[in-house]
């Protein structure tokens, strides 16, 4: 984990391991809550048991909120599963008629506990990109590595060839030279 990722990471990290944790004893009337607001917004959750849907929806923040905990985690994924995470949250904002303005962008009294969520998005897009661009760097460096032990080895196998050419045409001459007298 790049140190300037800690801050980052520790804090949604937490946040969001501690709501999944808070989801897991959700009383039925905050599962139907939840289950009923995705299901508006994604119709694949309609048919889905709120028990179900809040349990799977606990499950994913814990795995979210660890991923961004955990330092052996790359930054690219952590930064992805982010990402979604917030996309998603934003998806329900976005949809959801009662949580914007007339404008359907800036968010009423009701949408402003969501609509802060943008911030998921960004930190999650900051990880992966700085993830993706430090692998990449990373991979640069050790192909420019791979390439000059390439040179080397080929500059080596080259000076052997003359060796060996000059010894086999001294060699040869000796023959030549032998059989001229």
């Amino acid at each position: 984990m790049h140190p300037t990722h800690i801050p980052l990471r520790v804090t949604t990290g937490a946040f969001i391991l501690n709501s999944g944790i808070s989801k897991l004893g959700a009383d039925e009337g905050t599962q139907q809550f939840l289950q009923g607001t995705a299901a508006s917004t994604y119709p694949v959750f309609e048919d889905m048991r709120p028990a179900t849907f809040t349990s799977i929806l606990a499950w994913s923040e814990i795995a979210v909120g660890a991923a961004l905990l955990v330092p052996k985690v790359p930054a690219h994924v952590a930064g992805a599963a982010l990402t979604g995470f917030g996309a998603s949250l934003l998806g329900v904002y976005l949809r959801t008629p009662s949580m914007t303005l007339d404008d359907g962008i800036r968010p009423s009294q009701e949408g402003t506990a969501v609509a802060k969520d943008v911030w998921l998005v960004g930190a999650g897009l900051t990880l992966t990109t700085q993830g993706l661009i430090a692998r990449a760097a990373a991979g640069a460096k050790q192909a420019k590595k791979n390439a000059k032990a390439v040179r080397k080895n080929a500059r080596a196998a080259s000076k052997d060839l003359r060796k060996e050419v000059g010894k086999k045409a001294a060699k040869n001459a000796a023959k030549a030279k032998a059989l001229a007298s």
